[in-house]
This record gives structure tokens, C-alpha cells and sequence, in this order.
């Protein structure tokens, strides 16, 4: 492949490993609203989407207190992970590698509120131009808003330069419907979920960075 130009990151499950926290944590919750879930439930059906998206999906569209549900999990995931240890060694290493030779963005379906203290822990937050979360979109992964909003942030780059790393079927379709090529980050779902990726890849290191920046 030619050399990208600017990268865009998932968060969830891409940059920090996270799901199985995740899934928990909503498991958890939404027991104590009356719908359980199970861990297959999540990963089939909701692994992807946005907080509110998720939210609205298992206790309904109509439910009178999303904000207060989404709240509630970004106060359990910060107690968690906010000391930043789910982004590993060799993924703030291949961030790093990267950011001294190209632009580097956020896109996720998290809130801004759980992103940002993870990020900052690790030492990775100057290395951004900026991050696209739940709270800057109206429609959440797999539509391709929040990725092209993150396209405005790389200084112009093209969006077939531009590398998007998601972890999920709807992350690779919103990266993708936006016009960037798209590594699809295994562990999360099932592979063949992630065919429409154009490369699926294991982990995110420095020798990643260095075969897609050249």
C-alpha cells in the first residue's frame, strides 16, 4: 500500500483494550434497569455503536433517561481504566512513532469523558490534533459522520491517505462510507465480521506504523 498521510483511531477495544470492561460494566447496568444482557448479546448486537446508540438499543428508544444511563458508565469505566493501564506499552509506542511523522486523530463512540482521562494517563493526549466522540455527532458509528468530522482535524489530508484502525463492523462501515482505507483491529468480534476492512490486522505496534507511514 502507498504511505498514509494521517491516521484516525478508534478508542474502544482499538487503542485501549477495553470490551471485556465494557461488556461488564453493561452487563451490570442494565440489570439493574430491568433488561438483562448477556456477554454474546453484547458482542453480537451492540459492540460498536455509540453510547447512546447502545443505550437506546437495549432499553428502548424511548427511554426517559439516557444521559443518566451513559453517565453512569463513564463513571464506572473511569473507576476502572482512568489510570490509563488498558492502552499497552506497544500501542503508546506505536502512537508515539507515529505522531512525530504524521497527524493523528480520535473517532469514537465513546463519550469525551471516558476518552480523555484515559488518554491523558497514558501520556498520549498532546500527540492528538483532536478527538471526535459521541458528544460531537448526531449519528454514531456505522454512519460516517464521526470520521468525517475527524478528517477535518488532519490538516487537509485526503481521505484516501488517511489510515482509520477500528475494532468493529460498524467502525470499519462508518470509516469506510467516509472514504478512508480502514484496518480492522482483531479481537473484538469475529473476523469475518470484518471483512469489509481492507486489511485485518492483530495489534497496533511500532512495526504497524512503520510498514503503513513508510
Amino acid at each position: 500500500m502507498t504511505p498514509v498521510h494521517a491516521i484516525v483511531f478508534d478508542f474502544n477495544g482499538t487503542l485501549s483494550d477495553d470490551e471485556p470492561i465494557l461488556c461488564e460494566i453493561f452487563i451490570r447496568l442494565f440489570a439493574e434497569h430491568g433488561k438483562p444482557l448477556s456477554a454474546q448479546e453484547y458482542f453480537d448486537e451492540l459492540a460498536g455503536l455509540s453510547d447512546p446508540e447502545i443505550v437506546r438499543t437495549w432499553l428502548g428508544p424511548d427511554h426517559p433517561d439516557v444521559d443518566a444511563v451513559i453517565a453512569e458508565r463513564v463513571e464506572r469505566y473511569r473507576a476502572a481504566v482512568s489510570d490509563g493501564s488498558s492502552i499497552h506499552d506497544h500501542v503508546r509506542e506505536a502512537v508515539r512513532y507515529a505522531a512525530a511523522r504524521v497527524p493523528l486523530a480520535i473517532c469514537s463512540g465513546a463519550a469525551r469523558a471516558e476518552i480523555v482521562p484515559v488518554v491523558a494517563a497514558a501520556g498520549l493526549a498532546p500527540l492528538f490534533r483532536g478527538i471526535v466522540s459521541s458528544d460531537d455527532v448526531e449519528h454514531g458509528k456505522p454512519h460516517p459522520e464521526g470520521y468525517l468530522k475527524a478528517l477535518e482535524l488532519l490538516d487537509g489530508a485526503a481521505p484516501g491517505d488517511v489510515l482509520g484502525i477500528d475494532d468493529t463492523e460498524a467502525g470499519v462501515a462508518s470509516a469506510k462510507d467516509a472514504g478512508l482505507r480502514v484496518f480492522a483491529k482483531q479481537g473484538t468480534l469475529d473476523p469475518h465480521r470484518l471483512a469489509a476492512a481492507d486489511e485485518l490486522i492483530e495489534r497496533i505496534d511500532v512495526e504497524l506504523m512503520q510498514r503503513v507511514i513508510g
